[in-house]
């Protein structure tokens, strides 16, 4: 770009660019995501309503979000599995409709023994056997899985701070 600044925020991949102060914010979110704009704003030297207004941009630009994230078993979820699962041709039709499917947590493209990796939460064995053996290996495109039953949660962080 040769020194001209993005136009529209946006890096030349359509990135949303992201300053070192609203990186200040993300991980000041990450660390409590019930912490106050007016905290916030004050650890990172803005105004409670400048934090508002970049909190509210970076979720319109998809940047982050703020959820809340429980343990599955706590809220009536037994079974959790990480799935690979091998296509055949074009990757985009199976990963589209794997993200309509409730059950599944995250889809990734990944390079490797699977073209697709996705993690699934079911309520029970019935749930996750009817779940790769209906929904998962009957789209068109898949030619196979492997599953990795979850027996036990040992970490889950969103921690990772920024770059």
């Amino acid at each position: 770009m040769n020194g001209v600044a993005p136009r529209n925020g946006h890096d030349r991949t359509g990135t949303p660019s992201i300053d070192s102060v609203s990186l200040a914010i993300i991980e000041q979110l990450q660390e409590d995501g019930r912490r106050p704009y007016a905290a916030i704003g004050k650890a990172v030297g803005l105004s409670e309503a400048a934090v508002r207004q970049r909190v509210q941009k970076l979720l319109d630009q998809g940047v982050m979000q703020i959820v809340a994230v429980t343990d599955p078993l706590t809220v009536g979820f037994r079974r959790q599995a990480m799935v690979g699962i091998n296509v055949e041709g074009d990757l985009d039709p199976v990963a589209d409709a794997l993200t309509t499917m409730e059950e599944v947590e995250y889809v990734v493209m990944t390079a490797g023994s699977f073209d697709l990796l996705i993690e699934i939460v079911c309520e029970d064995d019935d749930h996750l056997l009817e779940m790769i053996n209906k929904r998962i290996r009957t789209l068109p495109g898949v030619r196979t899985t492997e599953s990795f039953v979850y027996l036990k949660l040992r970490k889950q962080t969103y921690t990772w701070g920024t770059r």
